[in-house]
């Protein structure tokens, strides 16, 4: 259930990834981290941590509340 509800989590966020040549990949959940894998223009980018912190982190937390981190793969 929780893996389903941050896939659709994800789904909000992926346009604004993909406005800049990017994405975002869903991995797996477990005990609340949740792995992703940034590909596409994000995969490079210097800014892909905080990407990925400040944007993808906060905003699966605020939908989803299980979610205690988010890690790249």
């Amino acid at each position: 259930m929780m893996k389903e509800k941050v896939k659709k989590a994800l789904d909000m966020v992926r346009p604004s990834l993909q406005a800049d040549g990017g994405d975002v990949e869903f991995v797996d959940v477990e005990d609340g981290v949740v792995k992703v894998k940034l590909t596409g223009a994000c995969a490079g980018c210097p800014m892909s941590q905080i990407t990925l912190k400040m944007g993808i982190e906060r905003m699966l937390k605020r939908e989803v509340p299980e979610v205690k981190e988010v890690v790249s793969v």
